[in-house]
């Protein structure tokens, strides 16, 4: 007997995962380029130059010793929360002296993370006044150096003087989970902004 086989139909391909751009930015050495390359999907693009003598004379880097390259223009990366969303990730250079490349890095973000080493914060308050000024919605995160951050939450963000719908979180740069997790407090944030401005 023969079997005539009727049309066949092709599976519908499922659709293209939403783009979505955040921003991780910070002071000099917080852990900017460490977060990006640790919840990357892919080999995170960097624009890593060997620190100088001169650039130590001008950066602080007695809190890491170990730290021997630094951003000169932006970290890239991206990572999949779920089939439908994706993140593509822009990590600013931290050096007030690169401050003029923030505007091109941000333009079109949703949001950012602004990470901070609590044992200087006085490095990250640019990072809050520009995203303050900008009125983007953000997540203040302090990186835990040496497995712990040395001062409370409600301390750090007293310091920073944030208001009180800015999340201030513990994280650490290095966990993946823990920078995927972050990201998706500032995503949420935004999405709740936007809802209510709808």
């Amino acid at each position: 007997m023969d079997f005539i086989a009727g049309p066949r139909t092709l599976p519908e391909p499922a659709p293209a995962p939403m783009p979505v751009k955040m921003v991780i930015a910070g002071g000099f050495g917080v852990g900017k380029t460490t977060a990006v390359a640790a919840v990357s999907d892919v080999p995170p693009l960097t624009t890593e130059a060997a620190i100088t003598e001169v650039a130590a004379g001008v950066d602080d880097i007695s809190l890491t010793p170990d730290k021997t390259t630094t951003t000169v223009a932006m970290d890239f990366g991206s990572v999949m929360l779920d089939p439908t969303l994706k993140l593509y990730l822009f990590g600013t250079p931290g050096q007030d002296r690169f401050g003029f490349m923030w505007d091109d890095v941000t333009e079109g973000a949703l949001g950012a993370l602004v990470v901070v080493d609590s044992r200087r914060l006085e490095d990250c308050f640019p990072a809050v006044d520009y995203f303050e000024r900008r009125t983007m919605p953000f997540a203040v995160a302090v990186n835990r150096f040496a497995g712990a951050v040395p001062h409370p939450l409600d301390a750090v963000r007293e310091a920073l003087d944030v208001e009180s719908e800015v999340p201030v979180i513990e994280f650490d740069a290095r966990d993946s989970e823990s920078v995927r997790d972050s990201l998706i407090i500032v995503l949420e944030l935004a999405l709740a902004r936007a809802m209510a401005a709808a």
